[in-house]
């Protein structure tokens, strides 16, 4: 048993760090990405912002991949953690992660392409100002892509908060913290798609219900896990 409880705390702590190096390349992509390029202008001007910043740009990309990487095996090492308390619903939290994976691949797909058409490494027989609509098109559809994908973001923290709040070896206040974190993340998704001139009203006001992740990171880094473990019974709820 104290070897059980030694690898659920040591578990707990590996899931902590890669929670945080998953927060902050989510941050690097999110704020300073945005300050340094500014893609939310005319065509013409998000062309020379991207060609004038085209090593940070690409940065971003690989940020964004790396940052889904890290995100599979965070959620693998929750899995790890949390099956005992409910087989199924950890199952559900993975698959909710797994199936983002190849959506974030087709959108960085999508950055480089708008790179190449503006560097004239495609597309050559079009005029620039074309060039410029279509590398502009395919950063819409990838800026459009991330709202969509808000509510997945929001959704596989349904089951980690069922899983946490189950668990005896994690604090209830966390399990619901991450429950108003994903409805937060699903009001924000639908408010960016059908309504999205009040995105920044809302985003405001459900920003501090959004840092139910932090503080499950900083505790599950900080704390680990206590010693409380479930039962077969508790796991099969």
């Amino acid at each position: 048993m104290e070897n059980k409880v030694y690898s659920v705390k040591k578990t707990a702590r590996l899931a902590g760090l890669l929670y945080l190096i998953w927060i902050i390349t989510g941050l690097y992509a999110m704020f300073y990405i945005p300050s340094q390029i500014n893609m939310r202008t005319d065509a013409v001007t998000t062309a020379q912002n991207i060609l004038s910043n085209e090593f940070l740009f690409r940065i971003s990309i690989m940020n964004d991949l790396i940052s889904s990487a890290i995100w599979v095996f965070l959620v693998l090492v929750l899995y790890r953690m949390l099956k005992p308390v409910n087989e199924r619903q950890a199952k559900l939290m993975v698959a909710l992660v797994i199936v983002q994976i190849p959506a974030v691949f087709i959108m960085e797909a999508f950055n480089i392409t708008s790179l190449m058409i503006l560097k004239g490494e495609i597309l050559k027989t079009f005029e620039l100002s074309q060039r410029q609509d279509l590398a502009t098109l395919f950063l819409k559809i990838n800026e459009y892509g991330v709202l969509a994908l808000e509510l997945f973001w929001g959704l596989w923290l349904f089951p980690l908060a069922i899983l946490v709040y189950k668990s005896r070896f994690l604090p209830r206040f966390l399990g619901i913290w991450l429950i108003i974190d994903g409805f937060a993340l699903l009001v924000l998704s639908f408010t960016s798609l059908l309504l999205p001139q009040y995105k920044d009203i809302v985003y405001k006001i459900v920003f501090p219900a959004m840092l139910g992740e932090f503080a499950f990171m900083l505790w599950l880094l900080i704390k680990g896990a206590k010693n409380n473990m479930p039962t077969k019974a508790n796991a099969q709820v």
